[in-house]
């Protein structure tokens, strides 16, 4: 546990040196001693200073950040790229709710296609569909030649409206309740 802090020595330590040896000198009460009290009242002035620094620092050092870490950014061309987005449960063979496109560079949303809802197509018209929808694209975007990704998504989270499943939860819960 840490010492205390002398309270007579911290209030020396607000007075300029030569008010400090005159007071607590020899003609004082006696208690200045060279050798310990220039170091002890340079501690007590900063104290609160280094306490801030020190605390700070090991702060850091749990964090594992002793060293500041620069950061570049990047200023790259990059080309569009267009993402499919499927609406349907997880399952692998679950039927496609819907189907959204977007063309994206960067952090910039370039096109968006609507989506559709896919009830009712067969495994092969759906891939016309798709096909369809990325011909339309590269005739806006020519370097794009096929979708990047295939973004899945909960049918739940179909904003198209009228949906068949919000009038379906819809029919469910009123059912419920009579």
């Amino acid at each position: 546990m840490p010492k205390r802090i002398d309270p007579k020595c911290l209030a020396c330590a607000q007075l300029s040196a030569a008010e400090a040896q005159v007071r607590h000198g020899p003609e004082g009460d006696g208690c200045w001693v060279a050798s310990r009290c220039r170091r002890r009242r340079s501690h007590y002035r900063h104290r609160v200073t280094v306490n801030t620094q020190r605390r700070e620092r090991y702060r850091r050092a749990i964090a594992g950040a002793e060293t500041p870490v620069e950061s570049l950014v990047m200023d790259v061309a990059l080309p569009p790229v267009a993402y499919l987005y499927l609406y349907r449960v997880k399952r692998r063979d679950a039927p496609i709710h819907g189907i959204s496109a977007a063309v994206w560079r960067g952090q910039v949303k370039l096109l968006q296609v609507e989506p559709f809802h896919c009830a009712g197509l067969r495994g092969h018209e759906v891939k016309r569909a798709v096909a369809k929808m990325l011909s339309q694209i590269q005739e806006r975007f020519p370097t794009i030649t096929r979708f990047e990704a295939e973004v899945r998504l909960e049918p739940q989270e179909c904003p198209l409206d009228p949906c068949p499943l919000k009038g379906a939860a819809a029919i469910a819960v009123t059912e419920e309740e009579g």
